[in-house]
């Protein structure tokens, strides 16, 4: 899974980045946009794959990630000159989610936090990123029929494009438009950012953390949203796990911000993780719920997809209650799944494939 992190600049972005990650990326209240992206790989904690590997003792336990992006901060206005130039716009096409860094600290450049206006903000950016984006291609689309090129395929895509527009013009982001799947494949290749799974973060101050019940519900009605104390998580990452869990407990906080937002994410996307196991590696994997065993087979290996024939399946309870293999074999939980078995959390796959 690929989380850009945006928002406006000062919002606290990099400080948030740095709490998650454990890096120490440039924070500068004054400084300008960065031209470049920050770019790091977060662990996604998961118990079950401890257990795994002591049951299995492979030579290797590789843990599913996210790779987080900590983007340029979004400036009034900046949609009509393009949200995203140089690298920038070559992650911001690739990633999965988006998650908006929202202030809620006093800073002496921007004054008092005012989070549903900054939400607002961003929001109107990105509408108008993906009108721009859009229009552009109409205008093309128009071209190309004035020369005589009026195909099927110009005119399907001009239909889709133009009832979009219609729900970007009154303020609705992609994600919230019905579109079939032959019309879902057609605007694909756009990588519209109001089409993105998304989440919000509150960096708030530490001294009002775990106090905005009110505000959090006001953004709940249209974002799911998480709450962070930027700084003070960001000086937590440079601790010791000791010394980290005191300073927790007298915040009241039980999980660390990459913990948090992991599982969150998780939860929020709709992500769901399974196992392939075996004496030279025990991995956890990363799929969306509802995604096929062919799905779960191309996150391995493409080749795995390709020459699919089935899925031997069983699920991690079963293997800890049953104790091994064997005892899953012996109490009729193995399983054969075909291509279109719908993957479940928690589950043990090896794929028989031939290419």
């Amino acid at each position: 899974m690929k989380m850009g992190l945006i928002g406006l600049p000062n919002s606290g972005k990099t400080t948030i980045f740095n709490a998650l990650t454990r890096m120490e990326a440039n924070v500068s209240t004054y400084s300008d946009a960065k031209a470049e992206p920050n770019v790091a790989v977060v662990a996604v904690d998961d118990d079950r794959l401890q257990s795994l590997s002591d049951m299995y003792k492979p030579k290797k336990t590789t843990g599913a990630t996210i790779e987080m992006i900590d983007f340029p901060g979004l400036k009034e206005g900046a949609a009509k000159n393009g949200l995203f130039t140089g690298n920038s716009m070559g992650w911001i096409k690739s990633i999965d989610a988006l998650a908006l860094v929202v202030r809620n600290f006093h800073n002496d450049l921007n004054g008092d936090p005012a989070p549903l206006r900054d939400i607002n903000e961003i929001s109107t950016e990105l509408l108008l990123a993906d009108l721009i984006l859009l229009e552009n291609r109409l205008e093309k689309i128009a071209w190309f029929q004035k020369r005589g090129q009026k195909t099927n395929a110009l005119a399907l895509e001009e239909k889709v494009l133009q009832k979009i527009a219609e729900h970007l013009n009154n303020n609705e982001p992609i994600r919230n438009v019905e579109l079939d799947e032959d019309e879902e494949t057609i605007i694909r290749g756009f990588q519209f950012l109001t089409k993105k799974p998304i989440l919000l973060i509150l960096n708030s101050d530490e001294a009002v953390f775990g106090r905005n019940e009110s505000l959090i519900g006001e953004i709940e009605s249209s974002c799911n949203v998480i709450e962070f104390a930027g700084r003070f998580e960001m000086e937590l990452s440079r601790l010791n796990d000791e010394e980290a869990k005191i300073f927790m407990e007298d915040m009241g906080i039980g999980k660390s911000a990459r913990e948090r937002l992991t599982q969150f994410a998780y939860k929020t996307l709709g992500y769901v993780s399974f196992f392939t196991v075996g004496e030279d590696e025990v991995r956890a994997w990363s799929i969306c719920g509802g995604d096929t065993a062919v799905n779960a087979a191309g996150a391995i290996h493409t080749d795995l997809a390709r020459g699919f024939i089935r899925a031997e399946c069983f699920t991690y309870d079963e293997l800890i209650e049953c104790g091994s293999e064997k005892g899953v074999r012996e109490n009729g939980h193995f399983r054969l799944e075909g291509k279109d078995y719908i993957v479940r959390n928690g589950d043990i796959l090896s794929i028989r494939f031939s290419v």
